[in-house]
């Protein structure tokens, strides 16, 4: 499928809907990708990320900034995802790349490659070679929103996308790591819509948390293991160290089966 030619076919980058309309029709995480790259539905992400983009932090001002939102990162056949929060402003905004170019997204490759799951120690920026093993980031929101504080109403349009990726990562995936309660609130209806049982109550969120989704008819059983957000409020007060994020990330692979 082409990207350009599904989006002639129903609701345009601009519509509240563009969203679910597109991600259920993607038929392949590329597919889906460039859709995102377009989306254009919710218009007070739409003007921060742009507004990022012209009004530059001093360090970056020769740099020209992505401002779009911020596809997902990692191979297609990945047994483990890592679902954050969303983009940082000056992070991913910046690059074009999930988990790139703030403070926390070195915290979180660090520990990815000290886990064996990332070639290098620091993502830098899309052409910088690095690759990961066996493992996919992504975000329940796509745009980096204001004050780090998305809006219920932004999380569920954006809500497809993810839907869609997990989609077409399960026959492969069995285990996600969520950084942060944000994430991991947003991640369960996710699930449970893309068919997984989630438990009821539904399982709090916590740092080793680790809950297990049963198979089901056409789902395989799946790992969610929670972790604190790799934030600066969290890494500088010491509440989350690289030894606490290692750890997580190993079980993850462990029990996503994957070997470096």
């Amino acid at each position: 499928m082409d990207g350009a030619d599904e989006v002639g076919r129903g609701p345009g980058p601009e519509e509240r809907g563009f969203p679910a309309h597109h991600a259920a029709r993607s038929t392949g995480l590329g597919d889906l990708d460039g859709l995102v790259a377009q989306c254009r539905a919710c218009p007070r992400l739409v003007a921060w990320r742009e507004e990022v983009a012209v009004v530059k932090r001093a360090a970056f001002r020769e740099q020209d900034y992505w401002a779009r939102p911020v596809p997902g990162f990692g191979p297609g056949d990945a047994k483990v995802a890592v679902v954050g929060l969303a983009p940082a402003a000056h992070g991913g905004n910046r690059t074009g790349r999930m988990f790139t170019g703030d403070a926390a997204g070195d915290f979180l490759f660090a520990a990815l490659h000290e886990a064996g799951l990332a070639s290098a120690p620091r993502s830098l920026h899309p052409g910088d070679g690095l690759r990961l093993y066996g493992v996919r980031l992504t975000s329940p929101v796509h745009c980096a929103p204001p004050a780090n504080k998305p809006t219920p109403e932004e999380r569920d349009t954006c809500r497809p996308w993810l839907a869609a990726e997990l989609d077409l990562l399960s026959p492969g995936l069995r285990a996600v790591v969520v950084l942060g309660g944000f994430g991991w609130q947003a991640l369960l209806p996710v699930l449970a819509d893309a068919g997984w049982t989630v438990p009821r109550p539904r399982p709090l969120f916590g740092h080793g948390t680790h809950v297990v989704l049963p198979a089901t008819g056409h789902r395989q059983e799946l790992h969610l293991l929670g972790s604190y957000h790799p934030s600066q409020r969290n890494t500088f007060t010491g509440r989350l160290t690289t030894p606490m994020l290692v750890d997580v990330l190993r079980e993850a692979a462990r029990l996503g089966g994957v070997t470096g």
